[in-house]
């Protein structure tokens, strides 16, 4: 055995050049619609065939139109196809091969495309990545994201940036600090720069510490003014409308905030709800009522009606926000009910009702009504077109995918607060792009004969620094003018605005680009058009969806857009004599991308790829703690928990997998010594990986990495260490397991360093895998009932009905500690007594081993 080596980077870097070619990014931006073209360049000047990797960074919002593989002359196209045929055409391919993800999760605003493929000596390769969307305006500006990730120095690394706007662009702010350039106004922008090697090897260095994606961003500000209110562009036959007045006095509003005090949100994220809503708090405007609502299974509110946002008010919130604390189980649906129930008391015939809930939550239903599609009955059904709902989920654990239908369902959006230092900066922030609505019932009308194929032209509210963009085909081709009509309800009189539209021909306006990428704004339509569908179909009745989903497909496919409905089959060289061909997904926010290969032989297991949960929100099982064991049951909302104890230097089997030959054991150890009539507590103090297919033994301690043969191969297994904090293995073909260590003062008289193990991806075991977790990486069906007072006052008892046995359990938390290894995060879960007793298969001592790498 030796000691592992944290590895940064790829193993494949060694013998890599960029040669003559490098990394070039050309980004064009016309009238807010963007088109980015990533290309790498590498060649391979090493002796033997190396794997090259093309890893970039782009916006959630972007949908990939284009990739390809160039190798001596010969090029792997890709081809966009709807998902479930892509899938049907790889179904024979094994579980065990679907490890590498080629679209996943990188960060809050980015999503990682990432391939390799092997090369042969003193051959070169170019990737070529193509992705478009359309740039929204926040708070009065546009951003752009560039996402770069070189794991190597390149020769010539050149970022292009040209922008044409034809109503001119004021102010651009490249990366924050980079350049500032202020601009009488101008119609035209070129932001060209190239990174240079010494710039190049810090940019490097940094990547290898830190999991955010590295961003280019520009800002755009652009002037609007009441003579801008209509702003048309037309090319071959279609038009975009862009509408933004935001001179428009500021109308006032009835909001209610409710916010989650479940147990889970104890602790910082408790303390960044408070910092956030202090600051709100003295920022509404004074002729706003507001109200505030707290609920976990019981609702309590500050108080049961609207309140004038007066300075006197205000303070009165400020000090009752101080007392929120986190307590106990989850009940969204009594929560918005309730916060439904006061907007509607307090309607005013006055002026147009401005009314808006803004939820914050960082769990999913636990208590009260629990059926997800009955809350979103419930609260669609209370609200009934009359408030926007706006959902904040806070954390990686929350549904988000509850939220994101009950905002749509709602007029509203859904947002994901991160977990970070600047989580109460996230939140104020978003209540900054909401806190000045302008108007309400927007209407953008045209004549029906000289337009068809519109995209959304009716909008509830409009918000200051926002944009509306509408747009469509003309039904003759040489029509540039028509008449137009906004109609709104604004601050007092009804807001009407009516004109002739004057679209001028792109080419005379730039008359030397000649319409920059193709049909640009033809695309932008399909783009919008496409993203407002898939939205539909939140709100559309099951009859309709079927249609709206037929509509994006065609779009998708007639467009070449990768979306959560179509896949992008790609084509990879191998060094074999057969190419190996991948599935690129469209991300959406909670779910994770596989890739698919036709050389496997065995069938694959049966797996919607459109809802698998990603790794941060997947069904997580663990043991961390006095051990805690957690099962974390995404499909019911809820959660397992129970402790083992036993002697320290026992070794119980936590995973075992015949199929593919993993084996995960795990030694107890216990504290230094007993304080005098307390238990002894025991943790989990080393484990032992095995990969029998591979050959792996890795064991892993409170003070050492080591693994046997020494020397593994790097498509085999891969280890990235984060310094007294954790330990990620990812099994090349198989799983990913995290491991935490817990550092104690090394001074402490009784308590000694310990380990957490969490295994991230569980859905790609077989239906065979089996040990102290691995019984439940399927799942595990139970039902509770006759909740009752139990032992402890804090606490609830229920019956449950598992694996054909009734058990007493009480309702509690257990800390899962993979997002804060210091604090945690509180999981609500039902408590199993007596080491598990009746969820267990058998009794806890069936699952001791004799040693650390032992299989059987």
């Amino acid at each position: 055995h030796q000691k592992a080596i944290p590895i940064m980077g790829s193993a494949s870097d060694r013998g890599i050049s960029s040669g003559t070619g490098g990394m070039r990014v050309d980004c064009k931006v016309a009238s807010r619609f963007a088109h980015t073209v990533m290309t790498t360049k590498a060649l391979n000047t090493a002796n033997a065939s190396q794997e090259v990797f093309f890893e970039v960074d782009l916006p959630k919002t972007a949908f990939i139109t284009n990739f390809s593989i160039e190798i001596e002359g010969r090029i792997y196209v890709s081809e966009v196809k709807e998902k479930e045929q892509a899938r049907e055409q790889y179904e024979s391919a094994v579980s065990s091969g679907l490890t590498a993800g080629l679209v996943k999760a990188s960060g809050r605003n980015m999503e990682t495309f990432s391939v390799s493929v092997n090369i042969a000596p003193q051959s070169r390769v170019t990737f070529t990545l193509t992705y478009e969307e359309l740039l929204q305006r926040r708070l009065g500006s546009y951003e752009i994201m560039i996402g770069v990730r070189p794991k190597q120095l390149v020769q010539n690394f050149e970022i292009v940036v040209d922008i044409y706007e034809p109503n001119g662009i004021t102010f651009v702010d490249v990366n924050g600090t980079f350049i500032t350039n202020e601009l009488a106004v101008a119609h035209e922008l070129n932001v060209n720069f190239s990174i240079i090697s010494r710039l190049q090897r810090r940019f490097r260095e940094f990547s290898s510490t830190s999991n955010r994606p590295h961003t280019i961003n520009f800002l755009l500000i652009m002037p609007y003014s009441d003579v801008l209110v209509f702003l048309f562009q037309i090319i071959n036959g279609y038009f975009v409308h862009f509408f933004a007045p935001d001179y428009l006095p500021q109308m006032p509003k009835n909001l209610v905030f409710v916010i989650d005090r479940s147990g889970s949100m104890e602790g910082e994220k408790m303390i960044q709800t408070r910092e956030a809503l202090m600051t709100i708090l003295s920022e509404l405007h004074e002729d706003d009522y507001f109200g505030l609502v707290t609920f976990d299974d019981t609702i309590e509110s500050w108080r049961p009606f609207l309140s004038k946002a007066t300075p006197e008010n205000v303070t009165e919130a400020k000090e009752f926000v101080k007392t929120i604390e986190a307590r106990h189980m989850t009940d969204i649906n009594k929560g918005l009910l309730f916060a439904v129930d006061m907007l509607t008391s307090e309607k005013s015939h006055s002026f147009p009702d401005m009314s808006m809930i803004i939820l914050l939550t960082d769990g999913r239903p636990s208590s009260g009504q629990r059926d997800l599609s009955k809350i979103q009955e419930n609260v669609q059904n209370a609200i009934n077109g009359s408030m926007s709902l706006f959902c904040l989920g806070f954390g990686y654990d929350v549904d988000y995918s509850l939220l994101d239908t009950l905002a749509k369902q709602n007029d509203g959006l859904a947002r994901r607060v991160y977990e970070a230092s600047d989580a109460a900066l996230q939140l104020q922030g978003f209540y900054d792009e909401v806190a000045t609505p302008l108007l309400l019932e927007v209407n953008l009308n045209y004549p029906g004969n000289a337009v068809t194929d519109l995209t959304q032209s009716h909008f509830r509210q409009f918000f200051k620094g926002s944009e509306i963009v509408v747009a469509g085909r003309l039904q003759e081709l040489e029509t540039n003018t028509f008449q137009t009509e906004v109609s709104a309800n604004g601050l007092g009189d009804q807001f009407v605005v009516e004109g002739l539209a004057i679209a001028e021909e792109w080419n005379s306006v730039f008359p030397d680009q000649e319409y920059i990428f193709g049909d640009f704004i033809e695309r932008l339509w399909a783009y919008l058009t496409i993203q407002q569908l898939l939205d539909k179909r939140e709100k559309c009745s099951p009859e309709d969806k079927e249609n709206i989903t037929a509509q994006a497909l065609d779009l998708s496919l007639r467009y070449n857009f990768v979306t959560p409905l179509t896949s992008m089959v790609v084509t990879k060289p191998e060094t074999g004599d057969e190419d190996e061909t991948l599935i690129a997904d469209k991300l959406t926010e909670g779910t994770c991308m596989l890739l698919l290969s036709p050389r496997n032989t065995q069938r694959l297991p049966d797996i919607n790829i459109s809802d698998v949960t990603h790794e941060f929100v997947s069904c997580c099982l663990g043991v961390d703690g006095d051990p805690h064991f957690i099962i974390e049951l995404p499909d019911q909302n809820d959660a397992l928990c129970f402790n083992i104890d036993h002697k320290p230097g026992t070794i119980f089997n936590l995973v075992r997998d015949p199929p593919t030959g993993i084996v995960v054991n795990g030694q107890i150890i216990g504290d230094k010594k007993v304080i005098p009539g307390n238990k002894m507590h025991t943790y989990f103090g080393r484990f032992g990986i095995i990969h029998e297919k591979f050959g792996i033994r890795l064991m892993v301690s409170t003070k050492e990495i080591l693994h046997n043969p020494p020397y593994f191969a790097f498509s085999s297994m891969d280890l990235q260490v984060i310094k007294d904090r954790s330990l990620t293995v990812t099994l090349r073909n198989s799983v990913k397991f995290l491991i935490i260590l817990h550092k104690i003062w090394k001074m402490h008289p009784y308590h000694q360093d310990y380990l957490g193990f969490y295994t991230l991806d569980s859905h790609l075991f077989s239906s065979n895998v089996h040990g102290l977790l691995g019984q439940f990486y399927h799942g595990v069906n139970f039902e509770v009932s006759d909740l009752f007072p139990g032992k402890d006052p804090d606490k609830q008892d229920a019956n449950m009905f598992v694996k054909g046995n009734k058990l007493t359990v009480t309702r509690g938390w257990k800390r899962d500690f993979r997002q804060d290894v210091k604090n945690g995060e509180n999981v609500p879960c039902w408590f199993i007594h007596n080491n598990g007793t009746g969820l267990l298969d058998g009794v806890h001592t069936d699952y001791i081993v004799s040693g650390l790498f032992k299989t059987i």
